[in-house]
Formats: C-alpha cells, sequence, structure tokens
C-alpha cells in the first residue's frame, strides 16, 4: 500500500480545469449559446449558468474517484461494466469525429484573410493537430501551457470587448435572462429549436464524455494517489521515457489521518474548479452573450450557420476600429482551433484508454504502451475529419449541433454509470454527502427529460 500524499499549495493545483473549461470554450461558449442569443435574446442566458453548474457536479464526482483511486473512471467502470469499454470508444468517436469546431475556425480565419474556400484551411489545421500530438514530449504538461495562454489572453479580451459595446438598458436585460425572463417570454423562446438549446446545454463547459477526462488530468497532475501515475508521451518522446504505464491505481490504508488527507484535497480541488471552470466559465459565457445580444440581436443572417460571429467582428469594425473587429475574429478562430485541438487530444485519450483497458483485460499483463494507441486514435480522427471535408460535408454549426445533441446523451449515460460506481467502489467516508447526491438525481432526470424531447421530436 502507499500513502496518501499531501496536498501541494494551491497555486501548484491549478491546470486541470483550465484544459477542461477550454475544451467547451469553442463549442458552447463561442458558437451555441451566442447563436442562440443572437436569433433569441439574453432569456437564454439561465440555461448556460445551469448547465455548467450542472457539469461542475458532474465534474467533481469524476475527480472524486480519480483522486481516491489513482486511476480513470474507465479503469473502474470496466470492472463491474467489462462491455463499458465498447460503448466509451463508439460514443466518443462519433460524438466528437465531427469536426465541426476546426471547420468553425477555419472559416472564421479564411474570412480574415479573404479566402472564399475555408475546406482546405481546415484540412491544413487538422494535420497541424496530429503533428503537435504527435511531437510532444509529454502530451499533458504541453496542453496545459497551451490552454493557459489562450485563456489568459482571450477571456479578458472578450470581457473588454462586452463592457465597451455594451448599451447601458443592456445590463439589466442580461440580469433578467440570468433569471430565464426574456424579451416576451419565460426559459424557453417561442420558436427555438430544442435540439440547438440542448447542445448548448451540454456543451455548457465540456460536454459528453470530454468531462471523464477531467480523471485523467487530474491523475496526470498528480491529485491525491494520481501522484503514482504516470503520464502518457508523445510518440516521439527522448527515448528513456517510458512507453510501457500502468493503468491501475495505487491502495492506501483508510486511517485518520489519511481520511484528513482526503478531505484537505477534497476541499482544494473544488476551489480550484469553482474558481476555474464554473467563475471564469460562467464569466466567459455571458459576456461572449452579452457580446452577440449587443452587436448582432435581430439582424438579419443569424439563423444561418456561424455568420453570427463574422457579423459581430464587422460592427466591432465600424463601431470602434477595423483592427478591434480583426482581432476579435482572430482570436475567436485561435481559440475555436484550441478547442479543436483538446478535444482531439482528449477523446484519443478517452478511447485508447478504453482500449488498453479491452487488450490488458485479455492478455493478462498490467502495462501497455498506451503513447502508441494513443497516437493511432489522434491519427484515425483526424482522417475522418479530412474524409468529411473532402466528400463537401464541412458546415460547422450543423456538425457541431449534431454532436452535441448525440454528446448528451452520452452524459446521461456516463452521470449515471460514475454515480454507480462511486457507490460501489469508494468507502463510505469517501462518497458524496447526501445534497451532492441528491443534486446527481436532479441532473440524470433533467438530461433524461430534454433527451426523450430532442428524440420525440426527431421521430415525430
Amino acid at each position: 500500500m502507499q500513502k496518501f500524499p499531501k496536498p501541494p499549495r494551491f497555486k501548484k493545483m491549478l491546470g486541470p480545469s483550465f484544459i477542461i473549461l477550454a475544451l467547451g470554450l469553442g463549442s458552447g461558449e463561442i458558437i451555441l449559446w451566442p447563436y442562440l442569443v443572437a436569433n433569441y435574446g439574453l432569456g437564454v442566458a439561465w440555461g448556460a449558468i445551469l448547465g455548467i453548474t450542472f457539469q461542475f457536479f458532474i465534474n467533481m464526482e469524476i475527480e472524486r474517484y480519480a483522486l481516491v483511486k489513482g486511476e480513470s473512471v474507465f479503469v473502474g467502470i470496466a470492472k463491474f461494466f467489462p462491455r463499458a469499454v465498447y460503448w466509451f470508444i463508439i460514443s466518443t468517436f462519433i460524438g466528437f469525429g465531427l469536426p465541426g469546431i476546426i471547420a468553425a475556425s477555419a472559416q472564421v480565419l479564411a474570412h480574415v484573410f479573404g479566402w472564399a474556400d475555408f475546406k482546405w484551411l481546415a484540412i491544413v489545421l487538422l494535420l497541424i493537430i496530429g503533428f503537435i500530438l504527435t511531437i510532444g514530449r509529454t502530451i499533458y504538461g504541453m496542453m496545459e501551457r497551451i490552454t493557459k495562454i489562450i485563456l489568459l489572453v482571450g477571456v479578458p479580451f472578450i470581457f473588454i470587448l462586452a463592457i465597451y459595446f455594451a448599451s447601458p438598458e443592456s445590463w439589466t436585460v442580461l440580469a433578467a435572462g440570468v433569471i430565464g425572463k426574456g424579451e416576451g417570454f419565460w426559459f424557453l423562446a417561442p420558436g427555438i429549436a430544442i435540439a440547438t438549446f440542448l447542445g448548448a446545454f451540454a456543451y455548457s463547459g465540456a460536454g459528453g464524455n470530454l468531462n471523464l477526462t477531467q480523471s485523467i488530468y487530474i491523475k496526470e497532475k498528480g491529485y491525491g494517489m494520481g501522484a503514482y501515475a504516470q503520464k502518457i508521451t508523445g510518440l516521439f518522446a527522448k527515448k528513456g521515457q517510458e512507453h510501457e504505464i500502468k493503468l491501475a491505481g495505487e491502495e492506501f490504508e483508510v486511517n485518520a489521518e489519511n481520511i484528513s488527507l482526503f478531505k484537505k484535497w477534497w476541499r482544494l480541488i473544488n476551489w480550484e474548479h469553482i474558481i476555474v471552470f464554473w467563475f471564469i466559465g460562467s464569466l466567459s459565457m455571458l459576456m461572449l452573450m452579452f457580446l452577440a445580444y449587443n452587436t448582432v440581436f435581430g439582424q438579419a443572417g443569424n439563423v444561418q450557420g456561424i455568420n453570427f460571429v463574422i457579423s459581430e467582428g464587422a460592427h466591432m469594425s465600424l463601431l470602434a476600429h477595423p483592427l478591434v473587429g480583426l482581432f476579435f475574429l482572430i482570436m475567436v478562430g485561435i481559440m475555436l482551433f484550441q478547442t479543436q485541438l483538446g478535444i482531439v487530444d482528449s477523446t484519443s485519450r478517452i478511447m485508447s484508454e478504453n482500449t488498453a483497458i479491452k487488450k490488458l483485460s485479455m492478455s493478462g499483463h498490467n502495462r501497455i504502451n498506451l503513447s502508441k494507441i494513443y497516437s493511432i486514435f489522434v491519427w484515425s480522427q483526424i482522417a475522418f475529419g479530412i474524409t468529411l471535408f473532402l466528400f463537401n460535408f464541412y458546415e460547422p454549426r450543423t456538425l457541431i449541433v449534431l454532436g452535441a445533441v448525440i454528446n448528451a446523451f452520452a452524459m446521461l449515460v456516463h452521470v449515471i454509470l460514475v454515480t454507480i460506481l462511486n457507490r460501489r467502489s469508494l468507502a463510505k467516508v469517501f462518497q458524496p454527502a447526501l445534497w451532492r447526491q441528491i443534486m446527481l438525481y436532479l441532473i440524470i432526470a433533467f438530461f433524461t427529460v430534454f433527451s426523450f424531447i430532442v428524440l420525440k421530436s426527431q421521430i415525430f
């Protein structure tokens, strides 16, 4: 048995929440919620805040397992539901293999540079993502550095723009929207596409199976028993770095000292996730929606694809300075690219780890070259995306909404599985308090009802 590690200073714990926050920036935050606001007003803002609040509780239960066990939730779930590995591989590839976010990035950047067809730029950007994720020495460290830089530049810039272009009365409209009061409606605007709303709700944060990679990221960051875990290296990492790694975690004795250390860790990681994921995420979504409202709400053409983003840039150029709109569009393009980079990394981790779990169970070994499997999935997704582009299936919003609806259902499944996992595998003292359990049941009920409504609307 190993000793339960002592927590570091709070500053050194920052990292995993930046990555999972960035995974949502290109889907819900930059595209879907501002798209809904551009067409229906700020009365839908409540959905974004409720969605990211739900994801906070979902993510903390995922982190709880990894903190105590030092392994991902995939390893734990496979012990009780061995065939779940197939579900995670298939649902992840279908849900996130659709390259809508990189298509959006390419469309915005192509507009900036005056290129008519963004398909070829999208293909080039996918190839760049593949090379970045292949040549890194340790993937997690590289992703954390890239993510922090982009968020620390992009989020303050959006915040400043939102305040600059705001009209005095729009602040009141925003406050009303947070509690669900729209201009002539409550909660859901008449005629709103329920599938798009559910997709935006599911993407208020990361969404789908991406939430589950939080257990991998905090393990690689060294939270709790994850301090004994090994990191995924790039395919061409330096000689001598480990490629053969162990997926299973380590055990520790359940005693007063270790319980006390767990509680210290638990308090710190909750604050880390509240500050970085929930607070910065909520603020980012509100400011991006607020910016869309004050620039393009009610204008013709918003309903078409992601034209509203390009219209935002044009409006800023007219009201302020051409460089403002230009820099806004460049930042949006970069943030979307970073989101797609994070998604390919996270989904490849999910699929490679589940593939490895299956291979290990069949071989009887306890170590495997996860870096090689990871790289195969990285390039499989890139090849799939390029194939779709070559067959001219690349309208960004269509791809994003379709993927979001699939991922809303995937999220329902994994919340149920993780809830069962923590009840079955964790000692009573490490299990969630009653009020957190009630919150999880409410989340399950919400996604069940909305998934049924969307399914019914598509069939009938």
